[in-house]
């Protein structure tokens, strides 16, 4: 009788659902959505586990968990094999698919654990005096990989450990560097170096021993900060060797992008080998063959570009012969996995406003795509079996499964419940003739509740990067379907220097940053109002952060009568400042084609300081004070210039957020803000 009342409830509740008047999607939607992520794909193909990570507003933080889908069965249900107040974290299956690996706090600080396939509690794989920051299993079952954050100079972990106790109990908080980085991302350096141990595991599958360094006498990281993660490491098939990639810091770490594939028996005993010491630019992600006789990797050709487009290469292990797969493909690949029989890689890239996976042959390299419209994130290959996950812009990232040259079949619905009474914003791709004439691509929403007939303000966004896309994904930042939520029609487009429409096409940026870039968006703009008569393109407000940050402070200048206000978050004000605060050098120098003091013309060309005279454009500044890339002094530059000339301005200030807004409050504060911003100007 119980159930049977339960059934009721269920079915009374969904049918309640199913007829609630349709709404708009908002700030509190996304920030509460489950997010799917990390799938790994059972060694007999069978299974696929994955992370789900949902937010825990209470704690103001995201909560990880890991779940699992049987392929074989019929219509299967997810199952939730983690459930415990640390999150879980990097699954990876034991090579004989009888237990998943995974990442957990669990214990107090950050380890490897290991949860049988058949069901149980977990049971701990290390017990480390420091925290675990990556990992992966060998081939055999026999090793772990592991990254940890160690001072090199250290003989063993627990002396990184004494000495990080006795910074905590010394009252004197000075800092003293010699070198560059200081400060990288948010963090400032502490000394520390990501080095890559490996330990054996013993019959219970427990580390026996203490972890062997790998990398440690190279002065780099492992993986390589702020945003590398395993896939910078690999074993080979017979698990007898690790390749691995590493930038050395020395003195010139800040303005470098020279990282090198490395060789090191995977028991250690003996100095890392550069595999790639010819190439003075970026190697990365080698992947062994099926068979071991060759190293797939990605290898860009021009040094201190970090947008430079990333070549399939392939190297003989043997000789150290190497020769680029799919030389004329002119896209830039993201990750790689090879296909059981050796004859072809996997490889996801970006691709005319979507992120697609691709086949490629080893033989002839024929690019065959897999995936169409939308925009794939983590994925894994086993057998002939694909599971990966997609979003577009009216879906947060969902698993999906595919035998290769098949239909994809979607594993899980995500959030459907919570949202089934949301009504998206309707989207669509369009194109027009840019700068130099060459062919631009843009996007469009509606507002949810859009009428024929009717016209609707703007929320006009700008990318940053400079050199990336506001393309058919999902973003748990700048979302367009939060505007299209509040009432806001948006426009955004893929201006010279975005990726995905060819490696000439996102050079064009460089050295030209409010040249082609504003005569895009300006030429955008009036396409798509010609195109879609619902926009109203005297109620438009421009939006955008980091180089779209930029392009506000350039707009408010040199575009001052297009848009009724601006949004302008993490923006450089002062390319100078810029210049000499920002921690990746290599990154103003490239853009300028080098460094200020070298070529200070350069710099000052498009700086957006000279053009403050004209200013007179309302504009929100939004800053997060541990951003480093784009530093604080930047927005407050821009907010002092527009306060000294009396122009409407407010200034929001995160003091624990960096180039992005990550905690849940901040972001629902955030978008509040920015939607009050809008309001006031273009719905008044």
């Amino acid at each position: 009788m119980r159930f049977r009342l339960l059934t009721i409830a269920a079915a009374t509740l969904a049918a309640t659902t199913a007829m609630a008047a349709p709404r708009g999607f908002t700030v509190e939607d996304l920030v509460n959505m489950e997010r799917a992520g990390s799938p790994a794909v059972s060694p007999d193909a069978s299974r696929v586990v994955y992370t789900v990570r949902s937010t825990d507003m209470a704690k103001n933080r995201g909560h990880t968990e890991l779940w699992m889908v049987d392929l074989k069965a019929a219509k299967s249900a997810p199952q939730q094999l983690t459930k415990h107040g640390s999150s879980s974290t990097e699954p990876e299956w034991s090579p004989r698919g009888d237990a998943v690996y995974f990442l957990s706090t669990r214990s107090g600080s950050s380890q490897v654990w290991r949860l049988s396939a058949a069901g149980g509690e977990p049971v701990q794989v290390t017990n480390l005096p420091l925290d675990v920051e990556s990992f992966r299993v060998s081939p055999q079952g026999d090793r772990l990989a592991l990254s940890l954050s160690v001072f090199r100079d250290c003989a063993d972990l627990a002396c990184t450990k004494s000495r990080l106790d006795a910074k905590e109990k010394d009252k004197a908080t000075g800092k003293l560097y010699d070198r560059l980085f200081v400060r990288h991302w948010d963090t400032w350096n502490d000394g520390r170096n990501n080095v890559l141990f490996s330990a054996a595991l013993d019959a219970n599958g427990r580390v026996s021993g203490a972890p062997v360094s790998l990398s440690g006498s190279l002065d780099g990281d492992v993986p390589s900060k702020p945003f590398g993660d395993r896939e910078e490491f690999r074993f080979s098939p017979d698990g007898k060797r690790i390749v691995f990639a590493a930038r050395i810091a020395g003195k010139t770490e800040a303005w470098s992008t020279n990282f090198d594939l490395y060789t090191v028996p995977a028991a250690g005993g003996a100095a890392p080998r550069n595999l790639t010491p010819e190439n003075p630019a970026w190697d990365t992600k080698g992947v062994f063959s099926p068979d071991g006789r060759t190293l797939a990797y990605l290898a860009m050709s021009r040094p201190g570009f970090e947008a430079d487009r990333f070549q399939i290469m392939l190297m003989d292990v043997a000789t150290g012969q190497k020769r680029k797969l799919a030389a004329d493909w002119d896209r830039s690949a993201g990750s790689l996995q090879w296909r059981a029989d050796g004859k072809a890689l996997v490889v996801d890239a970006e691709d005319i406003g979507q992120h697609r996976l691709f086949s490629i042959e080893v033989a002839n390299g024929k690019v065959t795509p897999l995936t169409d419209k939308g925009a794939i994130g983590a994925f894994d290959l086993r057998g002939d079996t694909l599971a990966y996950t997609q979003a577009n812009l009216a879906s947060g990232a969902q698993l999906f499964s595919m035998k290769l040259g098949a239909k994809p079949v979607q594993l899980t619905t995500l959030n459907a419940e919570r949202l089934a009474d949301v009504r998206w914003g309707e989207y669509e791709q369009f194109s027009f003739k840019g700068a130099n004439g060459d062919t631009v691509y843009g996007h469009v929403m509606k507002p949810w509740n859009a009428e024929p007939g009717k016209k609707y303000p703007v929320a006009f966004l700008v990318h940053g990067g400079p050199q990336g896309s506001f393309g058919n994904g999902w973003s748990y930042r700048w979302n367009p379907q939060v505007y299209a939520g509040a009432g806001y029609a948006t426009v955004f487009i893929d201006f010279h220097g975005s990726t995905g429409y060819g490696q000439k096409f996102t050079d064009s940026i460089s050295g030209d940053w409010g040249g082609k870039p504003l005569e895009d968006l300006q030429k955008g703009l009036d396409a798509a109002v010609q195109k879609f008569p619902w926009l109203d393109r005297g109620r438009s407000c421009a939006l955008g952060a980091s180089y779209g940050g930029y392009m506000m402070n350039w707009i408010a200048g040199n575009w001052n009568d297009g848009f009724r206000c601006l949004v302008n978050h993490d923006g450089v004000f002062d390319s100078r400042g810029m210049a000499y605060s920002t921690e990746e050098q290599w990154f103003t120098d490239w853009e300028n084609g080098g460094a200020y003091f070298a070529v200070p013309q350069n710099h000052e060309k498009f700086n957006p300081v000279h053009h403050v005279n004209k200013w007179k454009t309302p504009m929100l500044v939004i800053q997060g004070d541990l951003d480093f890339r784009i530093p604080t002094a930047q927005a407050l530059g821009t907010f002092t210039a527009l306060q000294r000339k009396g122009i409407e301005s407010q200034l929001l200030v995160f003091p624990d957020e960096n180039h992005w807004v990550l905690k849940p409050a901040n972001s629902v504060q955030w978008h509040y803000t920015v939607m009050k911003w809008l309001d006031r100007h273009l719905k008044q």
